[in-house]
């Protein structure tokens, strides 16, 4: 239950941060979403911040289990009756969280455009260090250029030189 709720803990902080207004690299349909209490144009991703939440309480279950049993003696003990208040919710959210994860990401609006925004100019500088490399330059050489490049604003790089693109 914890490996499982550690995943997609990541992967909903992973789409809290990558949704939201610094990266937007996709959102997800206003019925799906909150608005903000300040900012009126901000789509809050209330459902993964709460399966955020959800598995790290999940994650806590293993602790919880050894501090109930810790101290007993061996053979049964009616503490271990317990562990049904532990472990029966922790399924039930993860089977919910898991059920609502895949249904917001059936919704999901993949900004296709957003590699067009300045800011990711560098992100293809590995592609550009290949290129070179494949050209007969040396890694060394190649990577100096294109450093070099980046640092007096003359680096550009064309997309549709790459290979795995449409």
């Amino acid at each position: 239950l914890a490996s499982i709720a550690a995943t997609i803990g990541k992967m909903a902080n992973d789409v809290c941060l990558y949704s939201n207004q610094n990266y937007g690299f996709f959102s997800f349909p206003s019925e799906l979403t909150t608005g903000s209490s300040i900012m009126p144009h901000k789509k809050n991703p209330d459902v993964f911040e709460l399966i955020r939440g959800k598995s790290s309480r999940i994650q806590a279950v293993p602790n919880e289990l050894t501090l109930l049993m810790n101290n007993l003696s061996t053979g049964y003990n009616r503490e271990y009756q317990l562990t049904k208040e532990i472990l029966f919710p922790a399924i039930q959210d993860l089977k919910d969280s898991l059920e609502i994860f895949d249904f917001m990401i059936r919704h999901i609006q993949v900004n296709e455009h957003i590699l067009d925004d300045t800011k990711y100019d560098y992100l293809f500088s590995v592609e550009k260090i290949n290129e070179l490399m494949l050209s007969g330059k040396g890694f060394r050489d190649a990577y100096r250029e294109v450093g070099n490049a980046i640092e007096n604003g003359t680096y550009h790089y064309e997309r549709k030189n790459l290979k795995h693109t449409h």
